[in-house]
């Protein structure tokens, strides 16, 4: 899942300053600032009202969340054989093609057949600690390849030593969420089936602690001396992404109740802002891009290209419900298993958890520096 945008100046000279993925507006509320406009407002919402918030964000889901998930395997096997044989992509990134886009899924198949069949609770449960280790993961490397994102369209770039102060606090102030969840939460069920985190002695979690703490330091004195270089000036919607990503919906993601069921849909809207940028870009490139769409009655969306767009996007809605409700509803009608020891829900809790840690692989191949899609349709 990690988005890593860290692009070379070199590579997108075209790109004029200041210039945004939507807007102003729009970029600060899709890739952060929503966040710290709703925290303070769910403080004042009482707890009683969690079930209406829930079945919200279940609404929710439908419209951020699952198509979220969607346009990562629309982009990623979008002319996945060129990718594959090494067409117009170096040897390494079609390595990373193959393994992430059919090495990664076979195993997670075959683990998860093995699992049902024996019914081995213990190992299913191994795969909701896989999926939270990923997850957090993926969050914090998004909100750093926002910021990369950001500083490319506003010409701010940081070198390779303020990158690796970024870095370094991403993995610090993870790791330090992650060693806390799993002293606050040492059982737990998901989907039905109960699952263990892994116990770590308290000198580990201060260690992180300490490391968090100092890298955030760093992070911010680093912040502080390249907005006096730039006279003033920072890619600012991407550091608000980047601080939303590791405090808010990591670090204290476990702060309100209501706050998590927000996070996600947070997150995938962040993610949404860069994949509906990527996608309108590449239909613009299409040689009939500008032309009236037939038949005249779809005049009004305007040119070619944003209907073609508004087809990824609808398209990315549908897959969504279809991985993530049909597919589960029809195998678990379809196919026995023992619901005793598994419960009701088993295939609802593999489509999930596969999905969500094949996403992280995905976004780790598709967004990296290095693949000439990103340079050539991400930052026109």
């Amino acid at each position: 899942m990690a988005l890593d945008l860290s692009v070379d100046a070199s590579a997108t000279k075209a790109a004029p300053p200041g210039k945004y993925l939507f807007g102003p507006v729009a970029d600060f509320l899709m890739l952060g600032g929503g966040a710290f406009l709703i925290l303070p407002v769910l403080f004042l919402v009482p707890l009683e009202y969690e079930g209406a918030l829930a079945a919200t964000m279940v609404a929710v889901a439908y419209l951020v969340n699952y198509p979220h998930f969607a346009h990562s395997y629309q982009i990623f096997y979008r002319n996945f054989g060129r990718k594959v044989s090494g067409d117009g992509y170096d040897r390494s990134l079609q390595f990373r093609y193959i393994f992430a886009g059919v090495a990664v899924p076979l195993v997670m198949a075959g683990f998860f057949a093995y699992g049902a069949a024996t019914a081995n609770t213990r190992l299913l449960g191994y795969a909701t600690n896989a999926m939270f280790f990923f997850v957090g993961w993926h969050y914090v490397k998004q909100g750093y390849g926002m910021l990369m994102v950001d500083a490319v369209l506003k010409r701010k770039f940081f070198d390779d030593r303020a990158k690796k102060v970024l870095l370094f606090n991403s993995y610090a102030v993870w790791i330090l969420a992650w060693l806390q969840t799993n002293s606050a939460v040492t059982q737990g069920k998901y989907y039905g089936l109960e699952y263990y985190t892994f116990a770590a002695p308290s000198w580990i979690t201060d260690i992180a602690l300490l490391a968090a703490v100092a890298s955030t330091a760093a992070t911010v004195l680093m912040l502080i001396d390249r907005w006096r270089k730039n006279g003033g000036g920072l890619p600012y919607n991407g550091v608000v992404a980047y601080v939303a990503s590791l405090y808010l919906w990591i670090l204290i993601a476990r702060i309100n109740p209501l706050w998590l069921l927000v996070v996600p849909a947070l997150h995938s809207l962040q993610y949404l802002a860069v994949v509906w940028r990527y996608q309108t870009n590449v239909e613009r490139d299409g040689p009939d891009a500008a032309r009236d769409p037939e038949p005249k009655m779809l005049s009004f969306l305007g040119p070619l290209y944003r209907l073609r767009v508004l087809g990824f996007i609808v398209g990315g809605a549908a897959l969504g419900y279809l991985g993530f409700w049909l597919i589960p509803f029809m195998l678990t009608a379809l196919i026995p298993y023992d619901k005793q020891v598994l419960g009701s829900s088993l295939f609802f809790f593999i489509v999930l958890i596969f999905i969500n840690v094949h996403h992280y692989f995905l976004d780790n191949v598709m967004w990296r520096r290095g693949n000439p899609e990103v340079s050539k349709y991400l930052f026109r």
